[in-house]
């Protein structure tokens, strides 16, 4: 299956019938200059980090980024950026101001000394395994204005992650699988 083909199969899961905005949180730790790449392609974003940042904390840092059906950029991040962890995806109905202040909550937490830690759920391979963790106060706030989160699995495919308001509702969606690896943009 060609890279254009896995985006296409991509595009439909993920702009196919509903009526969600679909949004990225992507780690620029994974990324080559991210908001040089979001400059070029002219996205909506914003850094999730507030303030003036050091450039070198910047280029590393976690974007909110909207994402158009027929976007150069969506495309890119479909082929190139999954099986490379550059973030997870977002449907919501709600805006990107409401988006931003809700993602900024979850930058850091506290680890078992009292020290803050930043805590990196925009890394699919993170957000996977922390979701079914959580109680359903837990997924209540984590969920918020988000309908769904999606993150890819370990195999070639992606993961749904949806909240009933009681529990966490997880799909797994085959995709087809690539046929080289495309690792940087």
């Amino acid at each position: 299956m060609s890279a254009q083909e896995r985006s296409d199969a991509l595009h439909r899961v993920l702009f196919g019938g509903n009526d969600h905005l679909l949004y990225a949180v992507l780690d620029g730790a994974s990324i080559s200059n991210l908001p040089l790449l979001l400059a070029q392609h002219d996205i909506v974003n914003i850094c999730l980090f507030r303030g003036e940042l050091d450039p070198e904390l910047a280029q590393t840092a976690p974007y909110l980024v909207e994402l158009p059906a027929e976007s150069p950029f969506t495309k890119l991040l479909f082929t190139k950026g999954m099986g490379n962890h550059w973030g997870i995806l977002v449907h919501s109905k709600d805006d990107f101001r409401t988006l931003r202040m809700h993602f900024r909550k979850f930058l850091s937490v506290w680890g078992p000394d009292g020290k803050p830690l930043y805590f990196r759920y925009y890394d699919p391979r993170v957000l996977r395994i922390y979701l079914p963790t959580c109680n359903a106060d837990e997924l209540r706030v984590l969920f918020g204005p988000v309908d769904a989160y999606f993150a890819e699995g370990e195999a070639a495919d992606l993961l749904r992650f949806g909240f009933s308001g009681t529990a966490l509702a997880q799909q797994q969606l085959t995709l087809p699988p690539m046929e080289s690896s495309v690792k940087d943009a």
